[in-house]
């Protein structure tokens, strides 16, 4: 699996815990944000993640699945390379995968599979080249065909998704072609729809929020091509420095997702998914992505999750399940929720944390009232299935909030596994930290 990007900002990030507030934003006045979301969220429904189950042996990704239904989690996305299913033109290697697809039945584990790389045979790729998988097949209409055969052959697949990121040259060879890419969706829509008009299509996860090297994004061209009119799920992967946005000085990324969600909805998207999001624990050399601590890792994955939860998406994937090899780049080995032999990393912990909780369901719901409150808040209500409100909140410049209308309620620190009752006669007042913290009352 070659998974190449280029971040958009790169900024000096020291990730000790201590130091969070100085990392992402100490700036004056820093602007809150109040998010609430539109709809409920189911989250064994709602939070997937991405596996790459056929790297392992099946009694190791029976670990995995296990540690994936301890979550209360039941979708993954999983990766399928095309030349190393048909090594030669009708010569296929299938009986890993179809162990695999198997398995899932037996777990009731729902998944979406996505087709990426041509094989040796179909490549466009010129002679000798070094990525030959990294072009688009010379006839899509080979890929469709293939897909097509793929969906008959597990129909207990949930979900298709054509390619992967074809806005960056580490997937489309030698430079994205949304033309290119939107003759290859549509041919591949109509192959699988064949098979199964009812089965989901998902359009590729575009990287970041689409953009390509020329300025533009990915998105407007395949809009400017009609491709709405295919009614596929549509897909990204925001990859940022921090859980907020790439620049601490400008944490964008609630501005920048809310805008790009609400054009794609009004292009005519009735779904949308992003299949990709997370951080490495990887040591170095220094990569696209900042050097940050296991501990830093599993704080920006519940805040991110914590945004997302509130904002217009039908489902998230999270970067990854396990720990990779050395068959991945030094980066792509340590996006894990578990490392390689299967042991919870602290973002396991952090998540299953914050997930039991929040509860299997959220509804949308307000904060507390208050009348003194921290710069820089993230603020985000909902109530759970109990009818107990919960509150997330955290802010880079820390604090304190008091809520007067409140006498008591439970303080949860996710990350470090804390409770803490707080009660008051005036009111509460509730510390703020730079990671996310969750308030529980009546």
């Amino acid at each position: 699996m070659a998974r190449k990007r280029t971040y958009l900002a790169t900024f000096a990030l020291v990730a000790a815990l201590g130091l969070t507030a100085f990392l992402w934003g100490r700036q004056a006045d820093a602007e809150s944000h109040v998010l609430k979301g539109s709809k409920e969220v189911v989250w064994k429904d709602f939070l997937g993640v991405n596996a790459q189950f056929l790297w392992f042996s099946p009694e190791r990704y029976q670990k995995q699945i296990d540690r994936l239904k301890a979550l209360g989690l039941e979708w993954v996305r999983l990766d399928l390379h095309w030349d190393q299913l048909e090594t030669a033109q009708n010569q296929y290697k299938l009986a890993t995968l179809d162990e695999l697809v198997g398995k899932l039945q037996q777990n009731q584990i729902k998944s979406v599979f996505y087709l990426v790389g041509s094989a040796r045979f179909i490549t466009s790729a010129p002679p000798l080249s070094l990525y030959p998988d990294q072009y688009p097949p010379k006839d899509p209409n080979v890929f469709a065909n293939r897909m097509a055969l793929l969906s008959q052959r597990y129909p207990s697949v949930d979900a298709w998704q054509v390619w992967n990121e074809p806005n960056l040259i580490g997937f489309w060879r030698p430079v994205a072609d949304p033309a290119g890419y939107a003759n290859l969706l549509t041919v591949t829509t109509n192959a699988l729809r064949a098979v199964n008009p009812n089965k989901p299509v998902v359009a590729a996860g575009m990287a970041f929020f689409s953009e390509m090297p020329n300025g533009q994004t990915m998105f407007d061209a395949l809009g400017a091509l009609g491709l709405a009119s295919l009614n596929t799920i549509i897909s990204y992967h925001p990859y940022t420095q921090l859980p907020e946005g790439n620049d601490p000085a400008n944490l964008d990324f609630i501005a920048k997702t809310t805008q790009l969600n609400q054009a794609l909805r009004n292009g005519g998207v009735q779904t949308l998914w992003s299949t990709e999001w997370g951080w490495s624990t990887y040591k170095g050399p220094k990569d696209a992505q900042d050097i940050i601590t296991p501990q830093a890792q599993a704080d920006y994955v519940v805040r991110r999750l914590a945004l997302m939860s509130a904002m217009d998406y039908d489902k998230i994937f999270l970067f990854t399940l396990s720990d990779l090899d050395q068959r991945a780049s030094v980066r792509d080995r340590s996006y894990g929720l578990l490392d390689i032999d299967t042991n919870p990393k602290p973002v396991y912990t952090a998540l299953k944390n914050f997930l039991d909780i929040s509860g299997p369901k959220l509804t949308p719901g307000d904060p507390p009232a208050a009348d003194a409150l921290p710069d820089g808040l993230f603020s985000i209500g909902w109530t759970r299935t109990d009818g107990r409100k919960l509150w997330f909140f955290w802010s880079a410049l820390g604090g304190n909030a008091h809520l007067p209308g409140l006498a008591s309620a439970t303080l949860y620190d996710p990350l470090r596994g804390t409770q803490t009752p707080v009660s008051g006669t005036d009111g509460l007042t509730v510390p703020v930290k730079s990671n996310l913290q969750i308030l529980l009352w009546e």
